[in-house]
């Protein structure tokens, strides 16, 4: 009985100590990371599909760290499992995100296949039926008949204010242009620039000539013979529409591309 108090007083010791270490701060801290970690991973599909053992793994060990943190663990054993439970979850999501990268190379992987499939159809059609479709898409829906020919306005929004380089966004037109001229190589054509009535006059015929020159670089660039392609510059002459409205001087700030016949034949100058 004498023994008795002693004992019981170490007792009280152990779990005090155990207590006080399994719930400091820095442990439940621990605790609550991992629980947060694994409840986020566990949503996360792909993690579920490609990352079952490490999901298990971090479930293990978050168990094992709550088992020390509610008994007589110290608090090193909280921490390394409660960090064993982080580790794993984030190797599980590793694992889900290269699955999902895999899949993704797959997709891409078909839509080549795809791709490559229709180019390989689309080159079996001859040069003469898809001129005739180029010819129907690009002369019939975006040119208009005038006493010089066919011709097709590019904007002003395809130029920088002030600039004579073509912007991105005209890259998809001329490019239609350079392939019909390509599939058709008896016509030619004039590349017109013009600007509107506000600056210096000579500034703006070298501007609008600029401008037509861009063009004519990148067709040249898209394999257009260079003896096919004039290039004219009226700087403020011609206008479309009245220079006393910011729309209309818009409109008369353009680049126009004139076509010639089948045979070649160019309409006159202005």
């Amino acid at each position: 009985m004498k023994g008795w108090p002693v004992f019981s007083f170490g007792l009280l010791c152990l779990a005090s100590l155990g207590g006080c270490a399994t719930s400091s701060p820095e442990t439940l801290r621990a605790l609550d990371e991992a629980r947060a970690e694994l409840l986020a991973i566990r949503t996360e599909p792909a993690v579920r599909l490609s990352a079952e053992k490490d999901l298990a793994r971090a479930e293990e060990s978050l168990a094992r760290a709550e088992r020390f943190s509610g008994y007589l663990g110290s608090e090193d054993d909280v921490l390394h499992y409660a960090y064993l439970s982080r580790r794993y979850g984030q190797i599980a999501r590793e694992h889900g995100a290269q699955r999902q990268a895999a899949e993704r190379l797959v997709e891409l992987e078909k839509e080549r296949d795809r791709l490559q499939l229709a180019l390989s159809e689309a080159r079996l059609l001859n040069a003469e039926q898809q001129g005739e479709w180029l010819e129907e898409q690009l002369l019939g829906r975006t040119t208009t008949e005038t006493e010089r020919g066919l011709v097709m306005t590019l904007g002003d929004v395809l130029f920088d204010t002030g600039r004579e380089e073509l912007r991105s966004a005209a890259t998809r037109t001329v490019v239609q242009v350079a392939r019909f001229l390509r599939l058709n190589q008896r016509r030619v054509v004039r590349i017109e620039g013009y600007t509107d009535s506000q600056g210096d006059d000579q500034l703006n015929l070298e501007l609008s000539r600029g401008r037509a020159q861009s063009v004519k670089d990148m067709l040249v660039d898209l394999g257009v013979d260079a003896g096919r392609v004039q290039v004219a510059g009226y700087g403020e002459a011609y206008p479309v529409a009245e220079n006393a409205s910011s729309q209309g001087r818009a409109r008369n700030r353009r680049v126009e591309i004139v076509f010639s016949d089948e045979e070649g034949r160019l309409g006159a100058e202005r």
